[in-house]
């Protein structure tokens, strides 16, 4: 990675005997937009904490923009934070609030009013709201004034802890589109703690996933999604079907056994296989719900299930549907129809290419 913004390297923290982060190595380049997921408690909003300044390392090293960030406070780092409850002045106007950070620097007026302006225009924000307090605004409004405080001294890190989770869905979709464009425009590397996996993948360039204040996996959103390094991942990031399987090396390839599957060539590639697997050791098929196709009679594909409905769930633009195969429930999602292919009870037979499979660590 060239000239890479932050640095992190070996960083642990204790609260007590408790250990929250072990070992936590990772480089986020300029302008890149990084994204921390992983379940509660996994260590990622106190990752974050550590690189605004707001929480001490206790073992390893932070380099921020050149800089050895150990003895540098919160309010002297190269960083801005957008807080999950925004932490606006609600005794100050959005003129206020946005241009807060320049007038604690010092900056004349006159620079301050054309930087409130200019951020006011990239959020999309009306001229009218200037004089307007938080309550008087909706919450997608607050949550632009938020960035635009943030942004408004140009920092070359941004940090967000899942700033949209209190949204509803719609206005997050066109929250979510404005962050990408926001990023960007202003070319800031953006690190980003957030629940909402979707949310990831649209957004980020790279994804962490971290556990138990470890980084499990670290990579971009396709290979995230579609090479997880263990079941963890496949199962945390996105909808999966895990099947139980046995895989042993043969030759360059490795050959799998599973009692869900009818496959006449069970054969897969070495880069189909994640690199904890073993020959010969229990595992796990992953294959993505969209990866599932219905078959008509008499079609056929590199590998089929057969099973029965259990149930279905229209999304609009796909269908979900969840079926009984050999004592597995099998997730799949295809193109939402006006007419239903499969109702409740139906048998079924499934098909898969063969080249859609990923073994991992059971």
């Amino acid at each position: 990675m060239v000239s890479p913004i932050i640095k992190a390297t070996g960083i642990d923290k204790y609260y007590g005997t408790y250990r929250a982060l072990t070992d936590i190595s990772l480089e986020v380049a300029n302008g890149e937009f990084l994204a921390l997921v992983g379940p509660s408690g996994c260590g990622k909003t106190t990752l974050l904490k550590i690189l605004a300044g707001f929480e001490d390392l206790s073992a390893g090293s932070l380099v921020i923009d050149g800089e050895d960030m150990t003895e540098i406070p919160a309010s002297a780092r190269p960083t801005r934070m957008v807080f999950q409850k925004l932490a606006l002045f609600p005794h100050k106007t959005v003129a206020q609030n946005i241009g807060f950070p320049l007038h604690l620097a010092k900056r004349p007026k006159p620079e301050i009013d054309a930087a409130v302006r200019r951020m006011l225009e990239l959020m999309h924000l009306k001229e009218s709201y200037l004089n307007r307090y938080p309550h008087e605004l909706s919450g997608g409004e607050q949550q632009r004034v938020a960035l635009a405080r943030s942004m408004v001294s140009q920092p070359p890190v941004l940090l967000l802890d899942e700033p949209m989770s209190a949204l509803d869905a719609k206005l997050k979709k066109s929250l979510q589109a404005e962050l990408k464009h926001l990023h960007r425009h202003v070319g800031t590397s953006f690190v980003h703690v957030t629940h909402d996996l979707e949310e990831a993948m649209m957004l980020a360039d790279r994804i962490c996933v971290m556990r138990a204040g470890k980084i499990v996996q670290l990579g971009e959103p396709s290979e995230i999604y579609y090479r997880p390094a263990n079941a963890f991942v496949a199962g945390f990031i996105g909808d999966t079907n895990l099947l139980p399987a046995k895989v042993t090396r043969e030759g360059d390839a490795f050959r799998f056994a599973c009692d869900v599957l009818d496959c006449a060539n069970p054969i897969m590639a070495a880069d189909q296989v994640a690199p904890g697997v073993a020959g010969g050791a229990e595992a796990a098929l992953m294959i993505r719900p969209e990866m599932l196709r219905l078959l008509a009679p008499g079609e056929s594909a590199d590998c089929t299930i057969t099973g029965t409905v259990n149930e279905y769930f229209i999304r609009g633009a796909s269908i979900q549907y969840r079926i009984a195969a050999a004592g597995t429930e099998i997730v799949m999602d295809i193109p939402g129809t006006s007419t239903l292919p499969a109702k409740q009870g139906d048998p079924v037979k499934l098909g898969l290419a063969l080249g859609d499979l990923f073994a991992v660590e059971a």
